[in-house]
């Protein structure tokens, strides 16, 4: 038996401390399934569909990502817990990843459009079709890409929230374990409104399916539930789901394969006053074996996973954040197969990502402005040019952009907020060009 192969098991049988007096609602971890790749009920719909993703885009360091998103975390607590101590070993632990701002839902809509568009906020909101995502970059070059979203009830749901039976306390009344503000794709129209986009808005049991039918595809954003995110509870409850869920799929092949890269991360740090470094560890078979065990203390941001894919896949870019040097350095070791070169940020000029509420945009209603026009000049880490959809106003530029709007102040709201308790995806209307708001 190898020393990897001990080391994974060694981390199958630690156990975890839970501390759940400290949690925000005292539960008792218990696994929803009788392991990641087996389908349950807990999960209220299951799968018996499969994407059809056999088609392999080689990539020139990893040919599959699959980022896992945790919750509101400080790096120093979750380094100091013993599973995600022990799994550092099997990766590169970057020292100075950064999320974007505060709440959740703006890191996650950033991670997906590299832009936060000013939200400072998990309200309901959609953005039009007209905005690119990173998904129409992998699309444009022919990469496969899917979300697994866990107590999500059924494929492509649009829902703000989903409650389902407490199956941890069965005796205890239904939780809210699913909320659309942790899953950035159905936010953006182009992919909500689109059938086969929505497709691959997936469910774990999806997963599971998808894996055993060899079908998961290239790029993957996995999003727990709120308890095992230890958005509700605490990380050591979350180092038992990813000691159930994780930890077993990075010795499976169908999952973690030869050139596979696995990110671990958080979407923001817990103490809103100290920068906003997030624990964020690269795995899987993709990292170079005499760089396991290592830290890097490059300046890394959510925007970095849009550019790290668009340097491994030549990818076009979205003319926004992703090609900002100073946010969005490519990880080091995709940086060097690639050529790509990273900037060094010293640490005096490095920006605060712990904004709450300061910045303007149309996905805030106390400094509304429209969405702006990408930088069409930029040049991504792929190499190539901006990438743009039908219906964009290429006049309105940043330098253009009328002055910013307290709609708050007269009692209106951003056209791109909507009311969670009556919203469906077919209330939702298309703009087109100028129409957009």
């Amino acid at each position: 038996m190898s020393a990897r192969t001990k080391l994974l098991s060694a981390i199958l049988l630690t156990s975890c401390y839970v501390r759940l007096a400290a949690a925000a609602v005292a539960q008792v971890w218990a696994p929803p399934s009788a392991g990641p790749l087996v389908q349950s009920s807990n999960y209220t719909s299951f799968s018996n569909t499969t994407l059809r993703d056999t088609r392999v885009v080689p990539g020139r360091a990893f040919d599959r990502i699959i980022q896992v998103w945790l919750e509101n975390t400080d790096f120093a607590t979750a380094a100091s817990t013993p599973l995600f101590e022990q799994i550092a070993q099997e990766g590169i632990l970057f020292t100075n990843f950064n999320a974007l701002t505060h709440t959740s839902e703006p890191n996650y809509v950033a991670a997906i459009g590299g832009d936060f568009f000013g939200m400072f906020n998990d309200n309901m909101y959609h953005v039009p079709p007209n905005i690119t995502t990173v998904v129409d970059l992998l699309e444009e070059r022919g990469v496969s890409w899917a979300t697994y979203q866990e107590n999500m009830p059924n494929t492509g749901f649009y829902g703000f929230t989903f409650t389902a039976p407490d199956y941890a306390t069965p005796s205890e009344a239904p939780y809210t374990y699913y909320w659309r503000k942790h899953n950035g794709l159905p936010i953006f129209d182009a992919i909500a409104q689109d059938p086969e986009r929505t497709a691959r808005i997936r469910t774990f049991n999806d997963f599971a399916n998808d894996v055993v039918n060899g079908t998961l595809p290239q790029w993957i954003f996995v999003t727990p539930n709120i308890v095992n995110d230890a958005h509700d509870t605490t990380i050591d409850f979350a180092a038992q789901w990813m000691q159930y869920w994780l930890v077993p799929l990075l010795a499976d092949s169908r999952v973690n394969g030869e050139n596979t890269l696995i990110l671990l991360t958080f979407d923001e740090n817990e103490t809103h006053a100290e920068q906003n470094t997030v624990f964020t560890l690269a795995l899987g078979n993709a990292v170079p074996s005499h760089l396991k065990g290592t830290t890097d203390d490059t300046l890394y941001t959510h925007y970095s996973t849009i550019s790290t894919v668009e340097a491994n896949w030549e990818l076009m870019s979205l003319g926004r954040q992703d090609t900002n040097p100073t946010v969005s350095n490519v990880f080091s070791f995709v940086a060097e197969k690639t050529g790509h070169q990273n900037v060094q940020v010293p640490a005096d000029e490095v920006p605060m990502f712990n904004l709450t509420n300061v910045a303007s945009g149309p996905l805030t209603s106390n400094n509304f402005v429209p969405f702006a026009a990408p930088n069409i000049f930029a040049r991504g880490a792929g190499g190539r040019g901006v990438l743009l959809r039908p219906g964009i106003d290429l006049l309105l530029t940043p330098e253009r952009m009328p002055a910013p709007v307290n709609l708050a102040a007269i009692n209106q709201s951003t056209p791109w907020q909507m009311s969670p308790e009556t919203v469906s995806v077919k209330q939702i209307i298309p703009c087109d060009g100028n129409a957009c708001p």
